[in-house]
């Protein structure tokens, strides 16, 4: 069993583009600009925006964080992504999901400029991701498929099973794995919580995408000798014998799972840091195409 290491591949990627970066500056260039909003006090929110700022710095980006209150009005936050879109010195900006409840998650992601939505949700690049043009890539999706180029996991013409039609994971990864790529030209099937005999159908698969939001789902009873698991889930689960009370757990199993996994993500350390890898390196592209 091989450990697909999020971590270390992740940072192998960041010390990439501090390359880049460094050369742009070296060229009198102006260096790429990422900014994200963050609406509230969600916990696991605070902490993915502030590593994304971490990041930034770490590489050499510029950052600007924007954080507004819980009750901060839809039409608030309309119009501070009206002034980032508007913004020559951005060339690229998030809005931290989940929103709160009086906001309409979809008509804020319509409101950022594709040009500039580094996030890759924005209906314009994921259609041109669906046909194959040059877009920006969700960034999780992204993350997966550099994972397994970088180890070499061989995808051609593998059975793929995707856990989960999400629009941010589960919909772009069975997109994304049956194009034609070097982590792709698979057969792919999406699995949900609609699917009968579910069971049946992951025994098969020779690679496993999970992101079905249920911790521990997919247990080693589950999947065949030799199976290569993504494991994209994250939940907080109740551990007394912890410190802080709880411990982070994926949605596979990892102890019954991986005994039979060929390659496998660890939870955390796998899937989430390479996300944070790969929406940097969607800003370095937006900067690209502004210049």
């Amino acid at each position: 069993m091989i450990i697909l290491d999020g971590k270390k591949t992740s940072n192998d990627i960041k010390e990439e583009i501090a390359v880049e970066v460094a050369e742009i500056k070296a060229n009198g260039g102006r260096v790429p600009h990422l900014a994200a909003i963050l609406v509230g006090t969600d916990g696991a929110s605070m902490t993915y925006v502030n590593a994304k700022v971490k990041a930034c710095e770490k590489i050499g980006f510029e950052s600007t964080l924007i954080d507004l209150p819980e009750d901060t009005s839809e039409a608030v936050l309309l119009q501070k992504i009206h002034e980032l879109n508007t913004n020559d010195a951005i060339d690229g900006f998030i809005v931290q999901l989940p929103l709160p409840k009086h906001i309409d998650e979809q008509k804020v992601l319509m409101a950022v400029d594709a040009d500039k939505d580094v996030d890759g949700f924005h209906p314009t690049n994921v259609g041109k991701m669906a046909l194959d043009l040059p877009s920006f890539l969700p960034a999780t999706p992204y993350g997966i498929l550099e994972l397994l180029e970088r180890y070499e996991v061989e995808t051609s013409g593998k059975n793929v099973v995707v856990m989960g039609r999400s629009h941010i994971v589960g919909r772009p990864m069975s997109i994304l794995m049956s194009q034609k790529r070097k982590a792709g030209d698979a057969t792919v099937t999406v699995v949900h919580s609609r699917t009968k005999d579910l069971a049946e159908i992951t025994k098969q698969a020779d690679i496993i995408v999970a992101a079905i939001g249920i911790s521990e789902f997919l247990k080693g009873d589950m999947v065949k000798d030799g199976v290569v698991i993504i494991d994209v889930g994250i939940t907080r689960v109740a551990d007394e014998t912890k410190a802080r009370g709880y411990r982070l757990a994926g949605d596979v199993d990892f102890e019954s799972v991986s005994p039979k996994a060929s390659y496998i993500t660890p939870v955390p350390g796998g899937v989430g840091p390479m996300t944070i890898a790969m929406l940097l390196k969607n800003t370095l592209l937006a900067r690209e195409i502004r210049s």
